[in-house]
C-alpha cells in the first residue's frame, strides 16, 4: 500500500465523516484521487466499516462489556482459527483476539447485564470442548477508546490567592 493510502486512512481513522473534498484539500491532491484510492481500499477490504464510537456511560441503556481470557486446545490442521470462528460467530461477541502469553483468545462481549454476560460463558463459551479454561473480567468504566479521552474535565473554579 503505498503512502498517499495510507495519509486517507490516518485522516479516516481520526473522523470517518471527513468528505472526500476535504481530505482532498487537506492532501492537496484531486478530489477524484482519494475517491478512487477510497473505493479501491473498501473493495480490498483494507477498509470494512465506518462507525461510531459512543461513550455509552451517558446513554440510559445498561450495557455490560467484559473481557474473557481463553485457553484452548488447538484443533489439529487449523490451529486456533477454526475454535476463534466458532466463538466470534455468537451475537454477543464483538471481538476475538489470538493473545501471546497466559491464554490464548482474547474474547470481548456485550450483554444487556452481569448475568447475561455469565450466562454466555457458562452456556455458550466453556461447554466447547477446546476449551479448556476461561477467566471474565468486567469493564467497570471505560476512560479512552479509540484514542477517544471519555472523562469530562472539570474546570477549576477556586480563587486565586496570592500573597
Amino acid at each position: 500500500m503505498n503512502d498517499f493510502k495510507h495519509k486517507i486512512l490516518d485522516i479516516l481513522k481520526e473522523d470517518s465523516r471527513r468528505s472526500t473534498n476535504e481530505i482532498a484539500v487537506m492532501l492537496g491532491v484531486p478530489e477524484e484521487g482519494v475517491i478512487v484510492a477510497i473505493a479501491e481500499m473498501e473493495a480490498d477490504h483494507v477498509i470494512v466499516k465506518y462507525s461510531t464510537v459512543v461513550n455509552w456511560s451517558k446513554v440510559d441503556e445498561e450495557k455490560v462489556t467484559a473481557l474473557i481470557e481463553v485457553q484452548i486446545t488447538p484443533e489439529r490442521g487449523r490451529g486456533f482459527d477454526a475454535i476463534a470462528e466458532r466463538i466470534y460467530l455468537y451475537p454477543e461477541v464483538k471481538s476475538v483476539y489470538l493473545m501471546s502469553g497466559a491464554y490464548d483468545l482474547l474474547v470481548e462481549i456485550e450483554g444487556k447485564n452481569l448475568r447475561e454476560a455469565a450466562m454466555f460463558v457458562s452456556n455458550k463459551l466453556s461447554p466447547i470442548d477446546a476449551v479448556l479454561s476461561t477467566k471474565t473480567h468486567f469493564i467497570l468504566k471505560k476512560y479512552k477508546q479509540d484514542g477517544i479521552i471519555f472523562e469530562d474535565k472539570e474546570d477549576d473554579h477556586r480563587l486565586v490567592i496570592s500573597p
